[in-house]
């Protein structure tokens, strides 16, 4: 039957003439094979024709929603040295519990009685600032009283000068009415001496002429004593409306420099004030950073500083901290190529690590064990991985996530995007293109009203 003989058989002799022959000749072979094959491809060609859902995959972690919920350390805000523990790792605290006793290792501020001794010296220091203010006023009060004194000593002095020069006036008026009686008194005195001589008058006349010149002589130079007395009155009067202008105005000079000082040394009380207000406060808070306590309610993750005398710097990190209650979301990255198609708002299916789950990426409504997810923020700046971050929340139309996800727990995620047919996305991912560009419906309806 292998036709290797160079006069074949099957030539010469009708091999369909025997009965064996024609049950193995006319024999149809691989028939339900054939029928198998055939029902096969038209399964597939119905199946190429079925929705697909296209989706964007990415591998993240679990995380919370708002960073103030996130695990994080606590630290120091001075340098010290630890004394006491009051919690152990694992323990649930609240708000405010103390966590842990630290004291100072800085000399400065090794006095137990710091802040009380601070505030007795700001006490004093304020009562100096409150006698400053007394001198001060009291030296305004000087002041107001020697411009005062001084307005009167100067309307007495300008009262004496004016009566020096009235009397100066009298005085010359005298003068003159001097000098006309000594003329008069000359006049009678060379009458009489001339009527003597003629004999026409007794000596007496002449004599009592004579003594009445000399008594008038002796006038005139009494009166021209007076005025210039009066006129040195009038010059004195002056010189003393100066002096008292001078010594009022040295006395309230003084008086002010006194006040300037006052005011200087209250400011600079006042100033000593506030720096030692401010070192009050700062070692009253210094005071209560001794004791390191819990910003929220959580629990004590792990004690990063152990032991009792330890010391440590400002800043350092200390003690673990959970938080007892936080809003969980998923940080999951994709690629620079699928960010246009990433929208806020967008339905997200994410599978836990740990939770079991059969995953059908085309069709999520069949999928087992993932839960639903919302994108709630897109990164505008790509990460140091090379692709972009996107943060998840969970969906309220969705089954709530897992009590039991922890953060920093692994995720895979799946964006969900359009319905294509199953040959256009065999298609598409045979020839590397991305998934197709859409946007959602409220961003359609958006625009629409928009161009309208």
């Amino acid at each position: 039957m292998l036709n290797i003989s160079k006069n074949p058989l099957n030539k010469t002799v009708d091999l369909t003439q025997f009965k064996s022959s024609k049950h193995v000749l006319n024999k149809n072979y691989y028939k339900y094979f054939n029928r198998f094959l055939a029902g096969f491809a038209v399964i597939v060609f119905i199946i190429l024709f079925l929705p697909w859902t296209q989706n964007i995959t990415g591998s993240g972690n679990v995380t919370t929603l708002t960073p103030d919920q996130r695990p994080q350390t606590i630290q120091s805000q001075i340098p010290g040295r630890i004394e006491k523990w009051f919690v152990k790792e694992g323990d649930r605290v609240r708000k405010g519990d103390t966590i842990m006793q630290i004291s100072e290792v800085k000399s400065e501020y090794f006095d137990p009685n710091l802040v009380e001794r601070t505030a007795q010296q700001r006490n004093a220091k304020a009562f100096s600032v409150k006698s400053y203010k007394q001198k001060v006023k009291a030296t305004g009060v000087r002041i107001s009283a020697l411009q005062n004194e001084r307005i009167l000593k100067l309307k007495q002095a300008q009262n004496k000068l004016l009566q020096s020069k009235l009397k100066v006036e009298a005085d010359s008026i005298n003068l003159e009415a001097a000098i006309t009686n000594l003329k008069i008194a000359q006049t009678k005195y060379n009458r009489a001496d001339t009527l003597y001589k003629e004999g026409f008058a007794a000596l007496k006349n002449v004599e009592d002429a004579r003594v009445k010149l000399q008594e008038t002589q002796a006038k005139r130079i009494s009166q021209e004593t007076k005025l210039l007395a009066s006129r040195n009155q009038v010059i004195n009067a002056k010189i003393e409306l100066s002096r008292i202008r001078a010594e009022y105005s040295d006395k309230i000079s003084k008086a002010e420099s006194d006040k300037f000082s006052a005011q200087s040394s209250q400011f600079d009380s006042e100033a000593q004030v506030q720096k030692l207000e401010n070192q009050y406060s700062n070692y009253k808070i210094r005071n209560s950073l001794l004791f390191i306590t819990a910003p929220y309610d959580g629990y004590i993750n792990k004690a990063l500083k152990g032991g009792v005398g330890v010391t440590f710097k400002e800043g350092e990190e200390l003690v673990g901290l959970v938080p007892a209650e936080i809003d969980l979301a998923v940080e999951t990255f994709v690629e620079p190529i699928d960010l246009p198609l990433i929208h806020k708002g967008e339905k997200v299916r994410v599978q836990f690590d740990g939770w079991p789950a059969i995953v059908f990426s085309g069709w999520p409504n069949v999928s087992y064990g993932t839960y639903g997810a919302e994108v709630v923020a897109v990164e505008r700046f790509i990460s140091p991985n090379g692709k972009f971050r996107v943060l998840l929340a969970p969906d309220k139309d969705e089954h709530p996530w897992p009590k039991d996800v922890r953060a920093g727990s692994g995720a895979f995620t799946m964006a969900l995007l359009d319905d294509v047919p199953i040959w256009f996305e065999l298609w598409r991912q045979l020839n590397s293109f991305p998934p197709n560009y859409y946007q959602p419906e409220d961003t359609k309806k958006t625009k629409t009203k928009k161009g309208h």
